[in-house]
């Protein structure tokens, strides 16, 4: 028995989503049950909301481990409120990126895999956000902030810190994947 389990809503959502695979094969929906125990659990799974979702999927709990630790969507150890993940493949890098992730550290006052001593936010890097024409690119939780330089970058952090909702998106005002003006 472990302390996690789902609330009635999510156990409500995961039966949903475990009903759309043939029968046996309910270890399909191991991603989209480990997202919403990892939303529920704070934006992290314990090892406690592993071995429930292992058991509710009937699943070895390696096999679920191994699924959770190979995503880097998905966090083991407790994250801030504010989880600010960089990109830092070659286009965010070439248009910048090393002085967004310097205005963040300077910020926040943490490094990289760091959280700040309030919680508030968590700094990571990662390999990919799939938003390279728009470089550089952060994610912050489900938000996408683009076109960053490392002012831009301060006024999210400093507008999330204030309780506000930045603007998502551009940081330049370009639309969608429209070429930068000249």
């Amino acid at each position: 028995m472990t302390s996690f389990i789902f609330t009635p809503e999510n156990l409500s959502r995961a039966g949903r989503i475990v009903a759309k695979y043939p029968s046996g094969r309910q270890a399909s929906a191991a991603l989209p049950l480990l997202d919403i125990a990892q939303r529920q659990n704070g934006g992290w799974l314990s090892k406690d909301a592993i071995q429930y979702l292992a058991d509710y999927l009937s699943m070895p709990l390696m096999r679920l481990y191994e699924v959770a630790s190979f995503y880097t969507m998905f966090n083991l150890k407790p994250v801030g409120k504010h989880l600010v993940q960089l990109c830092r493949t070659t286009p965010c890098w070439l248009r910048g990126s090393d002085e967004v992730a310097k205005a963040c550290k300077s910020e926040l006052h943490i490094g990289l895999g760091e959280t700040t001593p309030d919680n508030g936010f968590t700094l990571m890097e990662v390999e990919c956000l799939g938003a390279c024409v728009n470089a550089p690119v952060v994610q912050i939780n489900d938000d996408y902030y683009e076109d960053l330089s490392a002012d831009s970058v301060v006024s999210i952090l400093r507008a999330l810190k204030e309780g506000k909702t930045p603007p998502k998106g551009s940081q330049t005002g370009r639309q969608f994947s429209a070429p930068v003006a000249a």
